[in-house]
């Protein structure tokens, strides 16, 4: 990946916004995020790779042996090994903390999750990607980060029934509007925008409920309130705030 004279070749790019940081001790300064616009499923990736030339087989089996091969590394994950992609691996972690060597597993004090671990590739690969900073987020009002706590997994999926954190800016749910929520809004038919019903915490920063069941695969986040950021005073009709991210329902 080297040009003439040394220099290296810039071969990908990902965009960056920048986002107010509010932690003690670092006031007035900020943060970066990716600005990811959607994610991407199997077929879409098998088509861009058939697009760019480097698959010359035919794409309905390739989508079909890329399935099957997921669904084969669930099973083998499931049975404790890691699974190295290259890349990446990923493997089975569990949580907590044990009060001694006698004490069984517990679902809740030591939950089975997955983790990602980057491998040399991967590391390597970021060398040669440039940042582009888009400016910064809308001071209005932002999703930071939406976090799905059981799968401990961010801007990235949910499963329903499971308890989930916004964090953002301004995103306090206000105002007597029927149409104030945390809404999970299908890409392909907004219309269908299921409302969460279960909030438990509900603050300018953060918020924290239950996810729903859509219907749909890929799914936006949309925060539809009345509050301007002062606590006696509301906007006449909702603002939505919409991630710039996209969920994939698990």
């Amino acid at each position: 990946m080297e040009l003439m004279y040394g220099i290296k070749q810039v071969m990908h790019r990902i965009r960056i916004r920048m986002y107010p940081n509010y932690l003690p001790g670092y006031e007035n300064t900020y943060h970066a995020r990716t600005d990811s616009e959607a994610t991407l499923t199997v077929d879409e990736v098998c088509a861009a790779d058939r697009e760019r030339g480097g698959f010359p087989g035919d794409y309905s089996s390739y989508v079909e042996h890329i399935n099957r091969f997921f669904k084969e590394t669930a099973y083998q994950l499931a049975d404790g090994f890691t699974i190295n992609f290259g890349p990446f691996s990923i493997y089975p972690n569990v949580g907590g903390t044990f009060a001694n060597i006698d004490e069984n597993p517990d679902p809740k004090k030591h939950p089975l999750t997955f983790r990602v671990r980057i491998n040399k590739i991967l590391r390597e690969l970021a060398g040669h990607i440039s940042i582009v900073k888009d400016g910064e987020a809308d001071p209005s009002g932002h999703i930071t980060e939406f976090i799905d706590k059981d799968e401990n997994a961010v801007n990235s999926i949910f499963v329903p029934g499971d308890g989930f954190i916004i964090t953002g800016v301004k995103i306090k749910l206000a105002g007597d509007d029927p149409g104030v929520g945390v809404f999970f809004v299908p890409v392909n038919d907004p219309s269908k925008a299921v409302k969460a019903t279960r909030i438990f915490e509900n603050s300018s920063g953060k918020l924290i409920g239950i996810c729903p069941e859509t219907g749909s695969q890929l799914n936006k986040i949309e925060i539809r309130t009345q509050f301007t950021g002062s606590g006696s005073t509301t906007l006449k009709s909702p603002r939505v705030i919409t991630s710039r991210f996209t969920l994939e329902q698990a």
